[in-house]
Protein backbone atom coordinates (compact mmCIF):
# COMPACT_ATOMS: atom_id res chain seq x y z
CA UNK A 1 0.00 0.00 0.00
CA UNK A 2 2.35 2.63 0.91
CA UNK A 3 4.47 1.86 -2.30
CA UNK A 4 1.31 2.37 -4.17
CA UNK A 5 0.98 5.94 -2.22
CA UNK A 6 4.17 6.93 -3.06
CA UNK A 7 3.60 6.24 -6.95
CA UNK A 8 0.70 8.63 -6.98
CA UNK A 9 2.42 10.99 -5.18
CA UNK A 10 5.44 10.78 -7.55
CA UNK A 11 3.15 11.03 -10.72
CA UNK A 12 1.50 14.31 -9.27
CA UNK A 13 4.75 15.78 -8.09
CA UNK A 14 5.94 14.81 -12.17
CA UNK A 15 2.63 17.13 -13.35
CA UNK A 16 3.01 19.65 -11.24
CA UNK A 17 6.60 19.99 -12.24
CA UNK A 18 6.30 20.49 -15.42
CA UNK A 19 3.83 23.06 -15.14
CA UNK A 20 5.02 25.35 -12.55
CA UNK A 21 8.24 24.67 -14.64
CA UNK A 22 6.72 25.82 -17.93
CA UNK A 23 8.73 23.16 -19.87
CA UNK A 24 8.28 23.77 -23.68
CA UNK A 25 11.79 21.23 -25.26
CA UNK A 26 10.35 21.90 -28.47
CA UNK A 27 10.38 25.17 -28.11
CA UNK A 28 13.90 25.54 -26.90
CA UNK A 29 15.11 23.08 -29.60
CA UNK A 30 13.56 25.31 -32.47
CA UNK A 31 15.25 28.36 -30.53
CA UNK A 32 19.39 27.07 -31.07
CA UNK A 33 18.98 28.04 -34.58
CA UNK A 34 17.90 30.68 -35.82
CA UNK A 35 19.10 32.09 -39.78
CA UNK A 36 19.65 35.56 -38.53
CA UNK A 37 21.50 35.32 -35.46
CA UNK A 38 23.23 32.18 -37.07
CA UNK A 39 24.79 34.68 -39.88
CA UNK A 40 25.94 36.89 -37.22
CA UNK A 41 28.24 34.28 -35.81
CA UNK A 42 29.71 33.06 -38.35
CA UNK A 43 31.88 35.60 -38.48
CA UNK A 44 33.52 34.71 -35.06
CA UNK A 45 36.15 31.95 -34.99
CA UNK A 46 36.28 28.62 -35.09
CA UNK A 47 35.45 26.70 -31.46
CA UNK A 48 38.49 25.78 -30.46
CA UNK A 49 39.63 29.03 -30.92
CA UNK A 50 36.56 30.58 -28.99
CA UNK A 51 37.46 27.73 -26.53
CA UNK A 52 41.44 29.25 -25.90
CA UNK A 53 40.68 32.49 -25.84
CA UNK A 54 37.29 32.24 -22.93
CA UNK A 55 40.20 29.79 -21.30
CA UNK A 56 42.61 32.39 -21.30
CA UNK A 57 40.18 34.71 -19.88
CA UNK A 58 39.95 32.88 -17.30
CA UNK A 59 43.20 32.11 -16.57
CA UNK A 60 42.83 28.45 -17.20
CA UNK A 61 44.67 27.63 -20.08
CA UNK A 62 45.49 24.15 -18.60
CA UNK A 63 42.18 22.41 -20.07
CA UNK A 64 42.64 20.41 -23.02
CA UNK A 65 40.22 21.05 -26.16
CA UNK A 66 39.15 17.88 -28.25
CA UNK A 67 36.63 18.60 -30.87
CA UNK A 68 34.23 16.18 -32.46
CA UNK A 69 33.02 17.07 -35.83
CA UNK A 70 30.65 13.99 -35.38
CA UNK A 71 29.13 14.41 -32.35
CA UNK A 72 26.39 17.56 -31.13
CA UNK A 73 27.18 16.98 -27.59
CA UNK A 74 29.71 19.89 -25.90
CA UNK A 75 30.63 19.04 -22.45
CA UNK A 76 33.73 19.41 -19.75
CA UNK A 77 35.20 16.43 -18.55
CA UNK A 78 36.85 17.07 -15.03
CA UNK A 79 38.53 13.93 -14.48
CA UNK A 80 40.55 14.74 -17.73
CA UNK A 81 40.10 18.32 -17.56
CA UNK A 82 39.38 18.58 -21.14
CA UNK A 83 36.67 20.19 -22.91
CA UNK A 84 35.11 18.15 -26.06
CA UNK A 85 33.33 20.48 -28.63
CA UNK A 86 30.52 19.12 -30.27
CA UNK A 87 29.76 20.14 -34.23
CA UNK A 88 27.60 23.31 -33.77
CA UNK A 89 30.58 25.35 -35.88
CA UNK A 90 26.57 27.24 -37.64
CA UNK A 91 24.52 27.99 -34.35
CA UNK A 92 24.90 31.35 -32.61
CA UNK A 93 24.24 29.59 -29.53
CA UNK A 94 28.00 27.75 -30.15
CA UNK A 95 29.44 31.53 -28.52
CA UNK A 96 27.29 30.85 -24.83
CA UNK A 97 27.88 26.97 -25.12
CA UNK A 98 31.34 27.36 -24.77
CA UNK A 99 31.56 29.26 -22.03
CA UNK A 100 29.25 27.34 -20.43
CA UNK A 101 31.46 24.80 -20.32
CA UNK A 102 35.01 26.95 -20.06
CA UNK A 103 33.02 28.19 -16.79
CA UNK A 104 32.61 24.69 -15.49
CA UNK A 105 36.14 24.33 -16.02
CA UNK A 106 36.98 27.16 -12.99
CA UNK A 107 34.21 25.72 -10.92
CA UNK A 108 35.85 24.43 -7.35
CA UNK A 109 37.43 20.99 -8.67
CA UNK A 110 36.28 18.90 -5.24
CA UNK A 111 32.58 19.64 -5.98
CA UNK A 112 33.23 18.33 -9.84
CA UNK A 113 34.84 15.47 -8.84
CA UNK A 114 32.34 14.68 -6.02
CA UNK A 115 29.68 15.13 -8.56
CA UNK A 116 31.15 12.82 -11.10
CA UNK A 117 31.87 10.09 -8.54
CA UNK A 118 28.98 10.45 -6.54
CA UNK A 119 26.96 10.74 -9.39
CA UNK A 120 28.01 6.79 -10.40
CA UNK A 121 27.26 5.74 -7.00
CA UNK A 122 24.12 7.27 -7.36
CA UNK A 123 23.43 5.45 -10.77
CA UNK A 124 24.67 2.32 -9.57
CA UNK A 125 22.84 2.25 -6.13
CA UNK A 126 19.76 2.25 -7.80
CA UNK A 127 20.34 -0.28 -10.62
CA UNK A 128 21.46 -2.64 -7.85
CA UNK A 129 18.19 -2.22 -6.01
CA UNK A 130 16.17 -2.57 -8.95
CA UNK A 131 17.62 -5.61 -9.89
CA UNK A 132 17.57 -7.16 -6.99
CA UNK A 133 13.64 -6.37 -6.63
CA UNK A 134 13.15 -7.81 -9.89
CA UNK A 135 14.71 -10.77 -8.59
CA UNK A 136 12.89 -10.91 -5.73
CA UNK A 137 15.88 -10.75 -3.17
CA UNK A 138 15.58 -7.39 -1.87
CA UNK A 139 14.17 -7.39 1.57
CA UNK A 140 13.32 -3.76 3.07
CA UNK A 141 12.49 -2.08 0.15
CA UNK A 142 11.33 0.89 1.65
CA UNK A 143 14.49 1.57 3.63
CA UNK A 144 16.74 0.87 0.18
CA UNK A 145 13.86 3.92 -1.86
CA UNK A 146 14.47 6.25 1.71
CA UNK A 147 18.48 5.44 1.04
CA UNK A 148 17.92 6.68 -3.02
CA UNK A 149 15.60 9.21 -2.22
CA UNK A 150 18.36 11.24 -0.01
CA UNK A 151 21.16 10.06 -2.64
CA UNK A 152 18.69 12.34 -4.71
CA UNK A 153 18.69 14.76 -3.17
CA UNK A 154 22.37 15.45 -2.78
CA UNK A 155 22.68 14.40 -6.50
CA UNK A 156 20.20 17.13 -7.27
CA UNK A 157 21.81 19.87 -4.99
CA UNK A 158 25.04 19.32 -6.35
CA UNK A 159 24.23 18.78 -10.14
CA UNK A 160 21.67 21.96 -10.18
CA UNK A 161 24.17 24.13 -8.01
CA UNK A 162 26.84 23.19 -10.81
CA UNK A 163 24.41 23.98 -14.02
CA UNK A 164 22.83 27.11 -12.88
CA UNK A 165 25.82 28.63 -12.10
CA UNK A 166 27.94 28.18 -15.22
CA UNK A 167 24.43 29.20 -17.07
CA UNK A 168 23.95 32.10 -15.54
CA UNK A 169 27.20 33.35 -15.46
CA UNK A 170 28.08 32.16 -19.01
CA UNK A 171 26.10 35.12 -20.18
CA UNK A 172 27.92 38.10 -19.12
CA UNK A 173 31.35 35.99 -20.09
CA UNK A 174 30.01 35.76 -23.87
CA UNK A 175 28.85 39.51 -23.54
CA UNK A 176 32.31 40.55 -22.71
CA UNK A 177 33.89 38.39 -25.13
CA UNK A 178 31.81 39.49 -27.70
CA UNK A 179 32.56 43.54 -27.15
CA UNK A 180 36.17 42.74 -26.76
CA UNK A 181 36.36 41.30 -30.13
CA UNK A 182 34.44 44.08 -31.78
CA UNK A 183 33.28 41.48 -34.60
CA UNK A 184 29.57 42.23 -34.01
CA UNK A 185 28.05 45.79 -33.89
CA UNK A 186 26.30 46.53 -30.56
CA UNK A 187 23.38 46.47 -32.01
CA UNK A 188 24.11 42.70 -33.08
CA UNK A 189 25.18 42.38 -29.48
CA UNK A 190 22.25 43.01 -27.77
CA UNK A 191 20.07 41.25 -30.46
CA UNK A 192 22.61 37.76 -29.24
CA UNK A 193 22.12 38.76 -26.10
CA UNK A 194 18.58 38.98 -26.18
CA UNK A 195 18.39 35.47 -27.75
CA UNK A 196 20.57 34.13 -25.35
CA UNK A 197 18.51 35.55 -21.88
CA UNK A 198 15.50 34.10 -23.34
CA UNK A 199 17.68 30.46 -24.38
CA UNK A 200 18.60 30.31 -21.07
CA UNK A 201 15.76 31.13 -19.23
CA UNK A 202 13.98 28.14 -20.45
CA UNK A 203 17.51 26.09 -20.82
CA UNK A 204 17.42 26.66 -16.54
CA UNK A 205 14.17 25.71 -15.82
CA UNK A 206 14.90 22.70 -18.42
CA UNK A 207 17.87 21.26 -16.25
CA UNK A 208 15.95 21.90 -13.14
CA UNK A 209 12.91 19.95 -13.93
CA UNK A 210 14.94 17.38 -15.75
CA UNK A 211 17.19 16.89 -13.25
CA UNK A 212 14.25 16.77 -10.59
CA UNK A 213 11.94 14.29 -12.82
CA UNK A 214 14.85 11.79 -13.34
CA UNK A 215 14.63 11.46 -9.48
CA UNK A 216 11.06 10.96 -9.57
CA UNK A 217 10.91 8.80 -12.75
CA UNK A 218 13.45 6.20 -11.02
CA UNK A 219 10.80 6.28 -7.74
CA UNK A 220 7.99 5.56 -9.90
CA UNK A 221 9.90 2.97 -11.59
CA UNK A 222 11.09 1.10 -8.25
CA UNK A 223 7.68 1.81 -6.36
CA UNK A 224 5.90 -0.15 -9.78
CA UNK A 225 8.24 -2.87 -9.63
CA UNK A 226 7.81 -3.51 -5.82
CA UNK A 227 4.28 -3.34 -6.56
CA UNK A 228 3.59 -6.07 -9.45
CA UNK A 229 6.12 -8.62 -8.20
Amino acid sequence: MEFLVILIISIILLIISAIIFGINLKKLKTMTNITELDEMVKKYPSNTDICKEYLKKLNNESVKIEENKDSDTTIYVATSNKIFLGNFKNSYIRILTIAHECLHSIQNKKMLLFNFIFSNIYLIYYIAIVICALIKKLSYEMTFLSVFCILGLIYYSIRAYLENDAMIKSRYLAKEYMEEKQISTPEEIQKLLKQYDETYDLGIKATNYQLLAGILTKIVIFSLICLIR
